[in-house]
């Protein structure tokens, strides 16, 4: 799978901020979602966005997972919606706790190697299917949510392909050391870093409101990171000791040899989130893993066309792939 960035969007930044804000998503309007609300095992609730195509049943379901404070409105998802409706799969996005516009109710959040919340949720939408006439299944995963995806995958082994044909991250930071050290210097820190922090601060205090004496409300302000803020509030209430037991123990690059259904892993080498060097090598994966690593793309961008330019080339991409699966 080939990628040349267009001519006048130069360099990995360009090519993550002009498609995320301006570029073209679909060609045409979307119908409408449909949400639905689920309860978590511990009580809880997510959201759960459907775009179901018009085809006769069975047909295949594909489930994106959005990245860090994304949502089914992400410049992304749309472009991935797109391309379902138009092949006639139904689509589902399941919101990370706290990112369907509502705060959640537990102590929790969601985190990078949240694997265990995948599962549920694709073994739920796996019975889903099967009462809908069995259609297969098949998950991607985007920045934050490829990363959970592939260590679901890793977790589960072969008992993966009970639930999914294939899998595919794109622009997940399969190293969390490594792109945490990235996004937290320079011109990184400047723009993503306070871009995320915006949000996640305001969500974090809510949720102090919430459950009072959660973490330390002054250490969570003095945050200038992601490291700082993974420290105080990411790691401790997911069960982590620290930002570096969080970070090591939820990276997927360490076991994507585990992996037992089709795997494509996307991620460009000047993404500026994801430092080339910390990108997996042919000899680190195995059989079942495909690697697209084109020179261009940045992060989750991708951008193809004449100003504006579109995002639907990666999602196109993928979803042929998944479909070859």
């Amino acid at each position: 799978m080939d990628y040349v960035a267009p001519r006048w969007l130069p360099g990995g930044n360009l090519q993550t901020i002009w498609p995320a804000l301006y570029a073209r998503r679909v060609h045409a309007p979307l119908p409408g979602y449909r949400r639905e609300r689920w309860t978590t095992p511990d009580g809880d609730f997510i959201d759960v966005d459907f775009l179901e195509a018009a085809a006769p049943r069975p047909r295949p379901l594909l489930v994106l997972f959005h990245g860090l404070e994304g949502s089914s409105r992400s410049h992304y998802a749309e472009a991935f919606a797109a391309f379902a409706m138009e092949r006639g799969w139904d689509y589902a996005v399941p919101h990370f706790r706290g990112c369907s516009g509502e705060l959640n109710l537990a102590p929790r959040a969601y985190h990078s190697g949240d694997f265990e919340e995948i599962g549920w949720i694709l073994d739920r939408l796996r019975a889903r299917q099967d009462q809908n006439g069995g259609g297969s299944m098949l998950a991607a995963g985007v920045s934050l949510g490829g990363n959970a995806l592939m260590r679901w995958t890793e977790e589960a082994g072969g008992e993966a392909s009970k639930l999914v044909s294939a899998v595919a991250s794109i622009s997940a930071p399969l190293d969390l050391a490594a792109g945490g050290a990235a996004i937290g210097r320079g011109f990184n820190r400047l723009v993503y870093t306070r871009m995320f922090l915006s949000t996640m601060k305001p969500k974090a205090l809510a949720k102090l409101a919430q459950h009072p004496g959660l973490f330390d409300r002054d250490t969570l302000m003095a945050a200038r990171n992601l490291y700082d803020f993974d420290n105080v509030f990411t790691a401790p209430l997911h069960g982590f000791r620290d930002t570096d037991d969080y970070w090591a123990r939820g990276s997927a690059k360490p076991h994507l040899h585990a992996i037992r259904v089709p795997a494509l892993v996307v991620n460009a080498a000047n993404d500026p989130f994801v430092p080339a060097s910390s990108l997996p090598r042919a000899g680190e994966v195995g059989s079942y893993v495909t690697l697209w690593q084109p020179a261009h793309g940045g992060h989750v961008g991708f951008p193809l066309g004449l100003p504006p330019g579109h995002v639907r080339g990666m999602p196109e991409r993928v979803v042929d792939w998944l479909a070859g699966r």
